[in-house]
């Protein structure tokens, strides 16, 4: 007989994790499909390439779900210090204190965060993980989709939840399209040994040809972010690693001082916006639904508040009926609508170097450093208080 869930989710990476956890805490019978499972921790294992910058509001969540214990207790990198800037002398300054709070988030390498969410797994019977394991396809019911594997395994579900990513196959599977556009930019993530310790920081320079960052790693380590055209990243990435390091220190501020290369790697930078959250029984979540600019580190935290949401409108009698649904997207399209446009606008207008708009900028770069009030409103909505 086939076997029968309330809900199906597709991909256990983060998000899907964590939506996962919090419906089998409601008592509902889960499914998670997903192709592989995380690698396993060890202390000397090298930092991951990928890696989330996580506000307290994703904290309070990973608390709620019995997972950010476990996390912290594998390798995490709090950090105090905010700036950033595109002349020096109009910096913006941001610190943990003007809010008073002992760090204003967590780099975390998001393979760890999969991980201590996956470790909560076997405390829920009703959580059923089919792995390895991947979508065929779904097939809509009137009451009840039927998911069909590689495998050629069959489950029926109430709901599809699609966590499978930014090429969806739920999403492209139930009809949703998306609106999308191409940065024609490429971004570059290389893990690097610094020769001073700097981990309370993390930092971002725009320049004209994209911005460079800093994210900090425990240790001596760190995470740079390195915009540029698609043909500058691909030179780049064809470098040695002994190579790349004298363009870091020829391209990046002074104070980064030396840095050896330990890992490297890069994507295109594309927005994608599904055009509904939810149809025929199938949910999206995280960048199932939306893809943002990664500017600000801000994609898996409006996942987050995706699943935060979701939880609480299923939450409820008539959890898998369409008003539910509807109440989940008009609650998060606003907000990742909001938040894509604003990092749009910060990434567009820092990507010219035409005097008038530099000038201006920067005078408003400036002033929001000697903004008081609003500065701080500012930091409370970046962290997520």
């Amino acid at each position: 007989m086939t076997e029968v869930f309330d809900v199906t989710i597709i991909g256990g990476g983060m998000v899907g994790a964590a939506t996962a956890l919090g419906l089998a805490k409601q008592g509902k019978k889960v499914a998670v499909v997903e192709g592989a499972e995380p690698a396993a921790f060890a202390s000397d294992q090298s930092m991951d390439i990928r890696v989330s910058a996580i506000s307290h509001t994703s904290v309070t969540l990973l608390e709620e779900l019995g997972a950010w214990h476990a996390i912290r207790d594998m390798r995490v990198c709090p950090y105090r210090r905010l700036e950033t800037w595109e002349l020096e002398e109009c910096r913006v300054h941001f610190n943990a204190d003007s809010l008073g709070i002992d760090e204003l988030g967590f780099i975390v390498e998001n393979r760890l965060i999969q991980l201590g969410l996956w470790q909560q797994f076997s405390a829920y019977p009703e959580l059923h993980l089919l792995c390895p394991e991947r979508l065929e396809k779904v097939i809509p019911g009137k009451e009840k989709n039927t998911v069909v594997l590689e495998s050629g395994k069959e489950i029926q579900s109430l709901l599809v939840i699609g966590a499978d990513g930014a090429n969806s196959k739920v999403r492209q599977q139930c009809g949703i399209g998306i609106t999308a556009w191409d940065y024609r930019q490429h971004c570059m993530l290389i893990n690097v040994e610094t020769e001073l310790p700097q981990q309370d920081i993390t930092w971002q320079w725009f320049t004209p040809t994209g911005p460079r960052a800093f994210l900090p790693l425990p240790g001596h380590q760190g995470s740079l972010v390195w915009y540029d055209s698609p043909q500058r990243i691909r030179q780049l990435s064809q470098m040695t690693s002994e190579k790349l390091a004298k363009e870091i220190e020829e391209q990046f501020p002074e104070e980064l001082q030396g840095v050896t290369v330990l890992q490297k790697g890069s994507f295109p930078l594309t927005r994608r916006h599904a055009q509904a959250y939810h149809k025929a029984r199938c949910v999206l979540v995280g960048d199932a639904a939306h893809t943002i600019n990664p500017l600000a580190g801000q994609g898996v935290n409006l996942g987050f508040k995706d699943v935060k949401v979701l939880l609480d409108v299923l939450d409820c009698e008539q959890w898998d009926s369409d008003d539910a649904l509807n109440r989940y997207e008009r609650k998060r399209r606003a907000d990742n609508l909001l938040m894509q446009s604003g990092m749009d606008l910060f990434y567009k207008g820092f990507s010219n170097d035409h005097l008038p708009l530099k000038l201006l900028r920067n005078a408003v770069l400036k002033a929001t450093d000697n903004a008081g009030i609003l500065k701080k409103q500012i930091l409370k909505y970046a962290v997520g208080l």
